[in-house]
């Protein structure tokens, strides 16, 4: 028996991935610093669904005082910010919530710590992991890599579309996004695969064309319904 979703997202859904290239020494006054937030901006502007703040160097003092300025521009709009793994700085600096690794808190822990209304995603890479993260009370996952990309290369071969439906198709209706690999050329082929929406670093990384990635995407998912 699985868990109610307590949280409907509109479809597709759209996940934008910080790039994690912020130091450990990171300061609010430093580059890298502003660019994140200014993809946080863009993103809100564009529509995105989901950000999630993947800067795993900091350290937890730079990474509080990040989200929580982050957490000033989603707040109010209708993009839900997620921190990488740390629910407590989530919470402390007002985002909504968290992604978690293998390496995370299992979500059924940080569901009966945080309650109900704290979001939580779930990085999954087969099909057991998919079915765990909505049995354990995650209100999404993440599934891949779908494609090949240097950034996953350590979880092994592409998964491909093929697994990623099947594995759609067991945890349906529970929100699934293909991560790995995925551009504006194959965004139709997760789509046809049976995922909602899709999550991604590179993809979503250029603030500048961020407006233009995310119609883009809608249209791919528009088109196969």
């Amino acid at each position: 028996m699985f868990p109610p979703m307590p949280i409907k997202f509109h479809q597709p859904i759209t996940y934008l991935i910080t790039a994690g290239t912020t130091p450990r020494a990171d300061t609010p006054t430093t580059e890298e610093f502003a660019y994140t937030l200014t993809l946080v901006e863009r993103g809100v502007a564009a529509g995105v669904t989901l950000i999630q703040l993947r800067e795993k160097d900091l350290s937890a003092r730079a990474l509080y005082q990040l989200t929580l300025r982050a957490a000033r521009i989603t707040r109010g709009s209708a993009t839900h910010l997620l921190v990488n793994d740390r629910s407590d700085i989530a919470r402390a600096a007002g985002a909504d919530g968290v992604h978690l690794t293998a390496q995370s808190l299992d979500a059924a822990v940080v569901r009966s710590t945080y309650g109900k209304d704290f979001l939580i995603g779930v990085s999954t890479h087969s099909l057991a992991e998919a079915q765990a993260a909505r049995a354990g009370g995650a209100d999404f996952a993440t599934f891949g890599p779908v494609f090949d990309t240097p950034s996953k290369r350590a979880y092994g071969q592409p998964l491909g579309t093929t697994t990623l439906a099947e594995a759609a198709r067991l945890v349906a209706p529970f929100p699934f996004l293909a991560l790995g690999g995925v551009t504006l050329e194959n965004a139709r082929e997760v789509f046809w695969a049976g995922a909602q929406g899709i999550a991604a670093i590179r993809l979503f990384g250029d603030a500048q064309n961020l407006n233009e990635v995310i119609d883009a995407i809608k249209n791919a998912a528009t088109e196969i319904t």
